[in-house]
């Protein structure tokens, strides 16, 4: 297993490489626009037309049945496994990219992901599990960090696309990418969960929202999610950079994979209850931090406030 360098590489060939991508969301627009930017010929497909306009806007391509053909690779990033599964089990992808490379970008089940693997090699196909950290700022810069599962062989032949968008860390074969990234997001759910939940608490107890952020962030409590979100509740500025519903998503795919291999997660279930309870007040589409309407409600406190 290999570890990129600590910053992203865009090839000096770049031009040379016709790239396509499905799923044009927050994150998947944002690594389009890195392609683009990049200087790859990009071809990009989404059910969203205003989704695909704004990438066309910038350079991008149509992707259509016929130019898939002539792409290099085609990258995936897609919000769940049903999804996944229909845009490249159900829709003949596989036999389209015969010869080529799938490189998939989504947090799914790592079975699905091994399925597709599966189903793609007598075609030929390679496939590399890539889902990535960071959000669409790192995204559009080049800097996430990318969780990959594939051989040695497809990790190099697939390094010119992923060393211009971020960072790769080689953790196993296909799917080990998927069982890192359940991990990770396992536990960064976890840390927003319990700080706004603990931010709530402090505004109950009548500290001053900022007083109380600046001494938390000098302190021991302090973690990277509540360094990041908490200035969003400040600012009362709920805009999604990672939506509750992907948040409680993943935080299932954890219970899913757990269960299967008989391991109690006490701690996740609870944390999911409470994205759970999000969802079912409607704020799903709303950031993480989102949560904090919840306390809000319950506590009779305005989380953003001074008294």
């Amino acid at each position: 297993m290999t570890t990129a360098p600590e910053t992203s590489s865009i090839p000096a060939d770049a031009a040379t490489y016709s790239v396509g991508i499905i799923g044009l969301g927050a994150m998947g627009g944002s690594v389009a626009h890195r392609l683009v930017t990049a200087g790859f010929q990009t071809f990009v497909r989404d059910l969203d037309p205003e989704a695909v306009t704004r990438l066309t806007d910038q350079g991008a391509s149509i992707m259509t049945d016929e130019s898939v053909a002539g792409l290099d690779v085609v990258f995936t990033s897609l919000p769940d496994d049903r999804i996944l599964r229909a845009a490249v089990l159900d829709t003949g992808l596989l036999a389209q990219l015969r010869g080529k490379m799938l490189i998939d970008l989504s947090t799914t089940l790592p079975s699905t992901i091994e399925e597709i693997a599966a189903q793609a090699l007598p075609l030929d196909v390679r496939v590399v599990d890539a889902p990535v950290s960071g959000g669409p700022p790192e995204a559009r810069e080049g800097r996430l960090v990318l969780m990959v599962g594939a051989s040695d062989a497809d990790l190099e032949a697939a390094r010119p696309f992923l060393d211009a968008i971020g960072v790769i860390q080689h953790v196993g074969g296909v799917g080990k990418g998927k069982a890192i990234k359940i991990v990770n997001n396992q536990m960064a759910m976890g840390n927003v969960a319990v700080a706004v939940e603990a931010f709530a608490l402090g505004r109950k107890l009548g500290l001053d929202g900022q007083r109380l952020y600046d001494v938390i962030n000098q302190s021991g409590g302090r973690s990277f999610h509540f360094s990041k979100r908490i200035p969003y509740v400040l600012e009362k500025d709920l805009s999604p950079r990672f939506a509750l519903y992907l948040a409680e998503k993943d935080l299932r795919l954890a219970l899913t994979v757990a269960h299967e291999e008989s391991f109690s997660m006490p701690a996740a279930a609870a944390i999911h209850q409470i994205f759970e309870a999000g969802r079912a007040k409607g704020l799903g589409q709303l950031d993480s931090v989102a949560l904090i309407r919840l306390y809000e409600e319950m506590a009779g406190i305005d989380a953003a406030g001074t008294d």
